[in-house]
């Protein structure tokens, strides 16, 4: 049945719906995501790494126009770079194809350029709680650190896009550069308290069986909930 949506909503999976031959993305099981409005034909892109061309194919064989992107957080295999010495395409290919601006939390500004090469004044940094507009529908940006500095989450339409913050199994790592334990718990009790249970979470890996869950499915089940305190979430998880 078609999608009589006005929100243009897509869930791409890199080594199978893109990228199909390339191990990297066969192995890191990525998700990029394609979000729009339907009656102006415009769309943003969020994560888009392992294969530009093929992500403006699908939105173009869509009826949509590619008009920005947005990061979740600054590791190459969101959005380009070096990731263990095997190159990965993103926002700095994604850029010799079509010129728009990459939306980012002001926090990973500076880490997603020098990671990826892509010069400042195509990083438009926010702050939390802004606004993105993709024709007439409006996407919140929510600043996530923990994972990174700058980690962010979107929702948009009953949709949690979430990138490494938060899994429907887990959460994203705390022991890389940039990481913070402490800040990831309050990004998940606190920052994320404001998403509704009704919400559906969309990760940004296929870390689980199914691609997405409710929130309320989520805070039930992932073990990254079950800590009723700082301390005892540092103490099983730091």
């Amino acid at each position: 049945m078609a999608d009589t949506s006005r929100v243009y909503f897509r869930q791409i999976l890199a080594g199978m719906d893109i990228a199909e031959s390339d191990p990297v993305a066969q192995q890191m099981v990525n998700f990029v995501y394609l979000i729009g409005d339907r009656e102006t034909g415009e769309a943003v892109v969020v994560d888009p790494a392992y294969d530009p061309q093929a992500i403006l194919d699908i939105v173009e064989a869509d009826g949509m126009v590619l008009t920005g992107a947005l990061g979740t957080h600054f590791h190459a295999d969101h959005v380009g770079g070096n990731l263990m010495g095997h190159p990965i395409v993103g926002i700095a290919e994604l850029l010799d194809l079509v010129q728009v601006p990459i939306h980012l939390q002001a926090e990973e500004v500076d880490w997603v350029a020098r990671t990826t090469g892509v010069t400042a004044p195509h990083l438009v940094g926010h702050g939390s709680g802004d606004t993105v507009m993709v024709g007439e529908i409006p996407i919140t940006l929510i600043h996530t650190p923990g994972h990174t500095p700058g980690s962010q989450c979107f929702l948009v339409d009953g949709k949690l896009v979430a990138g490494d913050t938060l899994f429907l199994n887990g959460c994203g790592r705390t022991d890389l550069p940039g990481s913070d334990p402490e800040q990831m718990y309050y990004s998940l009790t606190q920052r994320l308290g404001q998403v509704p249970d009704d919400a559906v979470l969309y990760p940004g890996h296929l870390y689980s069986e199914k691609p997405f869950a409710t929130m309320a499915e989520t805070r039930s089940r992932n073990v990254v909930f079950r800590p009723d305190s700082l301390d005892q979430w540092l103490t099983m998880f730091s």
